[in-house]
């Protein structure tokens, strides 16, 4: 099975160098560092335990970011931080800068992970959530490399499809020495698809355990100041959205326009997923007559400007703090939601559309607590946007008990931790 594998995937290559090639007309850095893909990388001299923790994007790094920063800690230790794109890669160098040794993660190929591991040499392989590559742990395997899987979550969607290959999924999962998942029922579709429960431990969401320092949050009430004019203009962040969405927003935004919420009174912060889409948000926006800023232009909004578009990387975490009212995208086409819980931990009200199916347990704790409304269209949206914004007592409410969830789920991390010792 792992043979007509490796034969799609090769198959599969040179569509994969034409899509870097696509996007490279945008942005050359796609370009750059390609032959790390290959698993051609710089040697690292030394003799220091080496751990690898992989992450494909910078969610999931931002996920596992206290762990590494625990993890750089060993005074024995010292990390190689892999990714898959671009803007993972730029906001891992410019996190960490020279505290850990990073390059990009090798294609799923024999010859690339055999190169990749014979010159890294790494003693542990850390993969967050469910970056699982049949290649990769028979490598890690075949070279005695223990690999863990941690903050793992597996929805009944995504365990339908590592069912049609069963015969694979098996194989790969007997290859993990350890899995530290999110919840029960996680755990449950794991051993289902053949994972020994003795290799799992129900951990809970290590990124349940973020922390504010106070540089953060003094930068926050600046950013605040600076979008409100210092007023009581209030702040409504649309993040994470996905082409389909954004046209829901800004119809939501002009109902409410039309209902007498004004740009003093109200800016909304449209913020898109993916960068190459900026532009064409950007044109969208003007396009369905709104003024807008640039957030990489450096100009500071007007209490004129009815949009914000976040088209920076690496602030959205700080813009959580800066709001008044949260909108998570990926939630009202099929993408199946994004991370509520920087949101929740800076203690906003929020709003997400249906798909919620990757953050089931967490969305199901915010509905359960009252800190979360799902709607559906652009008229639904409006409602609750409106309604939280002519209520502070209930954006405050709301708010409050989205921290709580927050705070009552925090401890992750230690029990995390608790499993990558053991195989070190």
């Amino acid at each position: 099975m792992r043979a007509l594998y490796c034969i799609i995937f090769y198959l599969l290559l040179p569509f994969v160098l034409l899509r870097v090639l696509w996007r490279a007309r945008h942005n050359r850095g796609h370009l750059k560092r390609l032959h790390e893909r290959f698993g051609y990388v710089a040697p690292i001299t030394g003799k220091r335990t080496r751990i690898w923790i992989h992450t494909v994007s910078v969610g999931e790094f931002l996920g596992a970011l206290p762990l590494i920063r625990e993890l750089i800690t060993r005074q024995d230790s010292e990390l190689i931080v892999t990714c898959m794109t671009l803007t993972g890669s730029e906001r891992i160098e410019q996190t960490l800068g020279g505290k850990v040794h990073h390059f990009y993660m090798p294609y799923d190929l024999p010859g690339a992970l055999r190169r990749f591991i014979k010159i890294v040499d790494p003693d542990l392989l850390i993969i967050m959530e469910t970056e699982l590559w049949p290649n990769t742990l028979a490598a890690c395997k075949a070279h005695g490399v223990p690999t863990v899987l941690i903050n793992a979550r597996l929805s009944e969607r995504s365990a339908r499809g590592y069912r049609r290959i069963s015969g694979l999924t098996r194989a790969m999962l007997s290859r993990l020495s350890a899995a530290a998942v999110q919840h029960r029922a996680d755990a449950e579709r794991f051993i289902e698809l053949g994972l020994a429960d003795t290799r799992l431990t129900v951990t809970g969401n290590i990124k349940f355990d973020i922390d504010f320092d106070d540089e953060q949050q003094e930068l926050a009430v600046r950013l605040k100041n600076e979008w409100s004019n210092s007023g009581p203009r209030l702040v409504w962040i649309a993040a994470s959205t996905h082409s389909g969405e954004d046209e829901v927003v800004l119809q939501a935004l002009r109902q409410l326009r039309d209902q007498g919420l004004q740009p003093e009174q109200l800016l909304l912060v449209l913020i898109p997923r993916h960068p190459e889409r900026f532009d064409a948000v950007a044109s969208l926006c003007e396009k369905s007559g709104f003024s807008l800023v640039r957030r990489s232009a450096g100009e500071a909004p007007s209490l004129a400007t009815d949009i914000l578009l976040g088209d920076t990387m690496g602030e959205q975490q700080l813009m959580f703090g800066a709001a008044d009212i949260v909108f998570m995208g990926g939630s009202l086409v099929d993408v199946g939601g994004h991370n509520f819980i920087e949101a929740a931990a800076w203690g906003q009200p929020l709003i997400s559309g249906p798909s919620l199916y990757n953050f089931a347990e967490v969305s199901r704790l915010l509905r359960e607590a009252g800190a979360l409304e799902i709607v559906e269209s652009a008229q639904q949206m409006a409602t609750a946007v409106q309604r939280l914004a002519e209520d502070e007592d209930l954006r405050s409410l709301t708010g409050a008990k989205a921290q709580e969830v927050a705070e009552e789920n925090r401890g992750a991390l230690a029990r995390t931790r608790e499993v990558i010792e053991k195989l070190l």
